[in-house]
């Protein structure tokens, strides 16, 4: 009997900390999450009516809250997530996998987090994409303000036509993949904790081996036929789902498919949003526990739970193409 049976299956309302000392020691198979990057307006408290409010938006108002660069951000995401990846060691079983996705850069304080609290990072996932908004900034609008004449702000901004602010357009999202250290061999590992070893019958692209890098739009011929998983379905998210960073069920599924060794594996995440992780475990079998904070995630994500038998269902360990 699992002795999280008040938690399984359910989305609890609550901040992730509060929540993390009662579950049980060793007794997850998997986390995967998508945290809050500590960005701006994107701490652990962030909502959506914040994050959307142009009053938030402490930079260009034509960009979306979240595009601030502040050096101590990374620093205090660190912090806090050293404290939620030392939680979720303990409640992780030994060889159980920790998937967290981060922003490019930021990854390097996510994975120091999730390195420094005891688990090993045995990869990276890269989730590959070809749209997405760029963030560099364009200097006229400072030259304008500039205590100078017409005539050198004409000459300024022919000089530094092109020249932008230091951000490229990001085309792709990092995904710490950690492990808690198995204790003994990982066949004596797996024979007494079911977990620690990773499903290779799983496919991607044309049949191929399950690789690090993937993506869910067509891209090329070559990287759709090596790469390429299910694209996201419309119907997945649901019309009333206002969650600003929806992950796609197909990269969820394809996560928890290749790591998820029991069929009564527990898979949690501690920031669950919308619910699509809770979502992808449900389709495919395994047991869920979703912590967020935020009342309106909680009431999207139960929803699309309920709503589960309208997605159409992968076979556990099918190829996922």
């Amino acid at each position: 009997m699992n002795r999280n049976i008040k938690y399984l299956n359910r989305i609890i309302c609550d901040d992730v900390l509060n929540v993390l000392p009662k579950i049980a020691e060793n007794s997850i198979d998997i986390v995967l999450t998508d945290p809050p990057y500590f960005l701006d307006k994107m701490d652990n408290n962030w909502n959506n009516e914040k994050v959307s409010n142009n009053n938030n938006q402490h930079t260009i108002k034509s960009l979306p809250a979240g595009m601030k660069f502040e050096r101590d951000q990374g620093l205090r995401f660190y912090e806090w997530y050293l404290k939620i990846s030392k939680e979720l060691f303990r409640v992780i079983k030994p060889g159980g996998f920790f998937f967290s996705f981060s922003s490019p850069r930021l990854y390097h304080r996510m994975a120091s987090a999730v390195d420094d609290s005891g688990f090993e990072i045995r990869d990276m996932f890269m989730w590959l994409y070809t749209q997405n908004q760029m963030k560099a900034m364009s200097l006229d609008h400072f030259i304008e303000k500039m205590d100078i004449d017409e005539k050198s702000k004409t000459k300024l901004k022919k000089k530094l036509n092109g020249w932008k602010t230091p951000q490229i357009k990001s085309c792709f999202e990092p995904i710490v993949m950690a492990q808690k250290p198995t204790i003994g061999t990982f066949i004596r590992n797996i024979a007494n904790y079911e977990v620690g070893l990773l499903n290779t019958n799983v496919k991607i692209g044309d049949n191929m081996y399950p690789a690090n890098v993937f993506s869910v739009e067509g891209i090329n011929e070559l990287i759709d036929k090596t790469f390429l998983i299910s694209k996201p379905q419309k119907k997945e998210k649901g019309e009333f789902n206002n969650h600003k960073t929806v992950k796609p069920l197909a990269i969820c599924k394809y996560l928890i498919q290749l790591s998820a060794f029991s069929k009564n594996a527990v898979v949690l995440d501690p920031f669950v949003g919308s619910g699509t992780t809770a979502v992808a475990a449900k389709i495919l079998g395994r047991n869920y526990i979703g912590i967020d904070l935020n009342e309106d995630y909680v009431e999207i994500a139960e929803r699309r739970l309920k709503e589960v038998d309208a997605y159409d269902e992968t076979p556990l360990f099918a190829s996922i193409k």
